[in-house]
C-alpha cells in the first residue's frame, strides 16, 4: 500500500549536492526532484502562456520555463510572472539585455550560456543582475550548440566535449562569485547524454537538472526519456527534471510524474497498477483503465490502485494497494479496500463505484496526514 515503508533494495541514494533556490522551490540538497517544463505559446501571448504555465502547474509542475527572445517577451514576462502560481524560468540566449530584462522582470532563474552572450563585462552586468533580484541561473549545455572550438577539439558532440563546455560556463559565474546555480548537459542520443550526466556529477557539486533533449513525440520521447532519465536517477543522479516532448507541456509533466514515481522518488496522484487484459479478464480492462484515469486524474493524493482482469494475479495485487478490483467472472468482480476483500460489485456500476472508494481514501488519507502534523 502507499504508506508501506521502504524495502533496503529498493533505497536510491541521492548524490550529494548543494542546494539553490528557484523561487520558492529549493533545488539540490535533501529537497525533492522537481519537475518542470517549457511553454510553447508565444510569450507576449501573455493570456495563452499564463493559461498554459496554470495548466502545468495544476498537473504537478513545480518550475515552467518560458522563452525570452526579444525585448516584447521580456515585457510580457512581468505580467506572466505576476499571475503564475509557480516559479518562471526565463530562458535566454545570446543577448545579454534579455537577461538583465527578465531579472527585473521578475524572473526566479535564468537558463542562459554564459560564453554565448557577450563580452565579461556583459556577463558581469547578467549576474549583477541576478543577484540584485534574487535570481538563480541555470547553465544549459546542449550537444546540438557546442561552441565551436569544442566541436574543432573533439571532432565531433561527445560527452567530454558537453561537460567541458559546462564546466567552463560554471566557472565564469563563479569567478564572479556567483554560486545560485544549477547545470545540465543535454543530448537527443540517450547514451551521451547519459555519460555525460555521469561524468558531470562527478566534477561538480552543483544541483543538477536532467533531460534528454528533442526526445521526440508523446511515445517515443517518453521510452527514450524513460530509459535515460530512469537509469541516471536510478543511479541517484539528477535534481529537477524535464521530459522533452513534440506535445502539450502537460504530458511532459505527467510523464516526469510517472517516472519518479516508477523509481519510488515522487508521489503524486493515483498510481494505477493493471494487467495487459487477456482471454481470461472478466472484463474490459483497456477501456476501464482508460475511463478511470480521466477520472482519477483530479486526485493529487499518493496513493495506489489495482484493477486486474481476473484471479490469478488480482488478489496478490490487492492485497499491496489502498482500492483494488479483481474480476470474477459472472459480471461481477471483488472489491478490495486497505488490502483486504470487502465486497463484490457489478461490472455495469465499478467504475463509478471505484471512484467514489477512490475519492473516500484519498480523503482518509489527507484526513490522516493532517493530524499527524497537528
Amino acid at each position: 500500500m502507499t504508506h508501506n515503508p521502504i524495502r533496503p533494495w529498493r533505497n536510491i541514494e541521492r548524490r550529494k549536492s548543494r542546494q539553490i533556490m528557484v523561487g520558492a522551490v529549493p533545488v539540490g540538497g535533501d529537497a525533492p526532484i522537481s519537475v518542470q517544463t517549457m511553454t510553447n505559446t508565444l510569450t507576449t501571448d501573455v493570456a495563452g502562456t499564463v493559461a498554459q504555465v496554470q495548466a502545468a502547474a495544476e498537473a504537478g509542475a513545480d518550475i515552467v520555463r518560458v522563452s525570452v527572445p526579444d525585448e516584447a517577451s521580456a515585457k510580457a514576462l512581468k505580467d506572466i510572472v505576476r499571475e503564475s502560481p509557480v516559479p518562471i524560468v526565463a530562458d535566454i540566449h545570446f543577448h545579454y539585455r534579455r537577461g538583465i530584462e527578465a531579472a527585473e522582470a521578475g524572473a526566479a532563474c535564468l537558463r542562459i550560456n554564459p560564453g554565448n552572450i557577450g563580452n565579461p563585462e556583459r556577463v558581469r552586468e547578467v549576474i549583477q543582475a541576478a543577484r540584485d533580484h534574487g535570481c538563480s541561473m541555470r547553465v544549459g549545455v546542449n550537444a546540438g550548440s557546442l561552441e565551436k572550438h569544442l566541436l574543432d577539439k573533439y571532432g565531433e558532440p561527445c560527452p567530454d566535449a558537453m561537460v567541458e563546455s559546462g564546466l567552463d560556463h560554471i566557472r565564469i559565474l563563479q569567478d564572479n562569485d556567483f554560486h545560485e546555480f544549477k547545470i545540465s548537459v543535454k543530448a537527443s542520443d540517450v547514451f551521451m547524454a547519459a555519460a555525460a550526466y555521469q561524468q558531470l556529477a562527478e566534477a561538480t557539486d552543483a544541483p543538477i537538472h536532467l533531460g534528454i533533449t528533442e526526445a521526440g513525440g508523446l511515445m517515443t520521447g517518453t521510452i527514450k526519456s524513460a530509459i535515460g532519465l530512469g537509469n541516471l536517477l536510478w543511479s541517484g543522479i539528477g535534481d529537477t527534471i524535464r521530459v522533452s516532448l513534440s506535445a502539450d507541456p502537460v504530458e511532459e509533466v505527467k510523464v516526469g510524474y510517472e517516472i519518479l514515481k516508477a523509481l519510488g522518488l515522487r508521489h503524486r496522484g493515483v498510481n494505477i497498477i493493471s494487467c495487459p487484459s487477456c482471454a481470461r479478464q472478466g472484463f474490459d480492462v483497456i477501456r476501464t483503465v482508460e475511463r478511470l484515469e480521466e477520472r482519477l486524474a483530479h486526485i493529487k493524493t499518493p496513493m495506489s490502485l489495482s484493477i486486474i482482469g481476473c484471479v490469478v494475479n488480482g488478489p496478490g495485487e490487492a492485497l499491496m494497494t489502498d482500492v483494488g478490483f479483481t474480476g470474477g467472472g459472472a459480471g461481477n468482480g471483488m472489491v478490495y479496500l486497505a488490502g483486504k476483500q470487502s465486497h463484490r460489485m457489478d461490472n455495469d456500476g465499478m467504475i463509478e463505484h471505484i471512484v467514489e472508494q477512490v475519492e473516500r481514501r484519498a480523503a482518509e488519507i489527507e484526513a490522516e496526514s493532517a493530524k499527524a502534523a497537528e
